[in-house]
């Protein structure tokens, strides 16, 4: 019996003297930096499955730079599973840079999916965003002023990060297609492309003046317009496409009417047909109608020779006729 509590208390304490091995050197690590982390707590760490190497890597950091932490707080972050040491590196920068930013703030921005660290450095020194965006594959903005030339410009935006309104704040999309906007309606505004070339920077204080930073994450320090080059006329080729359709509108309703004469031409060539057919029914009718007046008496034979006379002499008058008025175009 005491053999089997001794062979107990003897697993026992190896147990313990390896855990206290294993987490020796971090603690002693910590106590040598002068930011005590207990033994307890480390091993309590590791229960708990956090990184405490983590933990006590970032409590020493910030002691070192002058900020007290506890590692409750380290602890809790890492748990909701935020970047420790993306926010001690953050925390220690604001301080050196004089910025207002607490630990619970640059947790916040942490879990909020945002690099806390770069929107520090960015607040300390802004950065250049191109305006498009070459990443997304366009490389100018394309606009149109009322002569109708086209107009390609660049620009590039100095922004500085604002750490008020990082939380919710809209992201570099939102700059790069306001200044967009921006430089569009100004350049649709000018009476000439002439205007816009000889003072390109009317641009950027048009835009700038609009305060297209609201709501953001950034504010606008400069915009620079970095290129401005002539496209195409594109007036004159939206008038030579409406001139194109135009011709081919009047060419379909020329074709309509076309097609309509051609069937009130076939309408009328029926008609005559139909009538030459009456008139043949009725020229069929007159040697009946004389040989009904010879029974009749009503006609006698004398009158129909002197008929056929009139007719013969009506067709050599015809025929003479005829023939005189082809005789000058023979001669010419």
């Amino acid at each position: 019996m005491f053999l089997a509590l001794y062979i107990v208390i003897g697993v026992v304490s190896l147990l313990i003297l390896l855990i206290f091995m294993k987490f020796f050197g971090l603690w002693f690590r910590a106590l040598l930096s002068g930011a005590t982390v207990q033994m307890n707590r480390i091993i309590g760490m590791w229960i708990r499955k956090v990184n405490a190497r983590q933990i006590v890597d970032s409590r020493i950091m910030l002691i070192k730079g002058g900020l007290a932490t506890e590692s409750d707080l380290l602890e809790t972050h890492f748990l909701a599973g935020g970047n420790v040491i993306n926010v001690s590196k953050a925390l220690i920068a604001a301080n050196k840079a004089h910025l207002d930013l607490p630990f619970s703030k640059a947790a916040a921005i942490d879990l909020a999916g945002r690099d806390v660290l770069d929107a520090v450095k960015t607040c300390v020194n802004p950065k250049v965003i191109d305006c498009p965006n070459p990443s997304k594959g366009k490389l100018t903005i394309d606009a149109v002023a009322k002569d109708g030339i086209q107009l390609k410009a660049k620009a590039r935006v100095t922004v500085r990060t604002n750490i008020e309104r990082l939380i919710g704040g809209a992201t570099e999309e939102t700059i790069i297609a306001r200044v967009g906007e921006g430089i569009v309606t100004t350049i649709g505004s000018a009476l000439t492309y002439k205007d816009v070339l000889e003072n390109p920077d009317n641009i950027s204080k048009t835009v700038l003046s609009k305060g297209l930073d609201a709501g953001t994450a950034f504010e606008i320090l400069s915009i620079d317009i970095a290129d401005v080059d002539v496209g195409s006329n594109v007036g004159a080729k939206l008038q030579a496409d409406q001139a194109e359709a135009d011709v081919r509108r009047f060419q379909a309703v020329a074709e309509q009417r076309r097609a309509a004469a051609k069937a009130r031409e076939a309408e009328m060539m029926a008609d005559i047909q139909e009538n030459r057919a009456k008139v043949v029914l009725a020229e069929v009718e007159i040697p009946q109608a004389m040989a009904e007046s010879f029974r009749k008496g009503n006609l006698g034979i004398m009158d129909y020779y002197r008929m056929k006379n009139i007719q013969a002499d009506t067709s050599m008058r015809q025929s003479i006729s005829g023939e005189e008025s082809k005789e000058p175009k023979g001669r010419k």
